[in-house]
């Protein structure tokens, strides 16, 4: 018997009514049964010799997003091995790529992507500049609205990603959020998509199994 099975039902009509109003809200959406499928997709939507930028993911590196950037095939604008003086300029040239690429730190089943910045890079890729957004999200992200959404950044992404990144914030040691004022706090800049008004610039490719934080 495939216990599993039921599970899987759960999630996918879970995905399904997410990517409906995602789609209301004028953003386009993919269904994805694994990161596999999700890197497939990936490569459908970005053109080769395209000039693409990421913000900084751990769904995109399980997902293996990140080795395809850096395959050869696109103009990737990498900070990997960058001096700050050299990151802070690349987070400008930005604003004028092709495809930037991301996740999101929660999704809610009313059609809107929850992320929440230190620098503001990422989400300001996002709200504005590059021609299209591509968003990797696994299913463990989806929430039922903004309210979960918030909670889940404070008692899963944001404490797991302090910790991964070895800030000296509270969360980073506690596990759980504490609104702290730590001047390495990630958590600075909150941002909430919703209606978009240049129909199918984002595209969100939600995945049926758990990626990132």
């Amino acid at each position: 018997m495939n216990t599993s099975a039921p599970v899987s039902f759960v999630v996918e009509k879970q995905i399904r009514r997410t990517m409906e109003m995602l789609e209301k809200n004028n953003m386009q959406t993919f269904y994805a049964q694994n990161a596999e499928e999700a890197l497939e997709l990936v490569k459908t939507l970005l053109p080769k010799n395209s000039t693409v930028s990421c913000g900084g993911s751990v769904t995109l590196e399980q997902a293996g997003v990140m080795n395809l950037l850096r395959s050869g095939e696109y103009n990737f604008l990498d900070r990997q091995g960058l001096t700050a003086e050299q990151i802070d300029e690349m987070y400008r040239k930005v604003f004028s790529a092709d495809c930037y690429l991301t996740s999101c730190n929660a999704v809610t089943e009313q059609g809107e992507l929850y992320n929440v910045d230190g620098n503001a890079n990422r989400v300001a890729a996002m709200c504005f500049g590059p021609k299209s957004v591509i968003c990797v999200v696994g299913c463990n992200k989806i929430v039922a609205n903004l309210e979960q959404a918030k909670e889940r950044l404070e008692s899963i992404a944001a404490p797991a990603n302090a910790h991964r990144l070895e800030r000296k914030t509270p969360c980073a040691t506690t596990g759980h959020c504490v609104d702290c004022r730590s001047p390495e706090r990630i958590c600075c800049t909150t941002v909430v998509h919703q209606f978009q008004r240049i129909p199918n610039r984002i595209k969100v490719i939600l995945v049926a199994e758990p990626l990132g934080y």
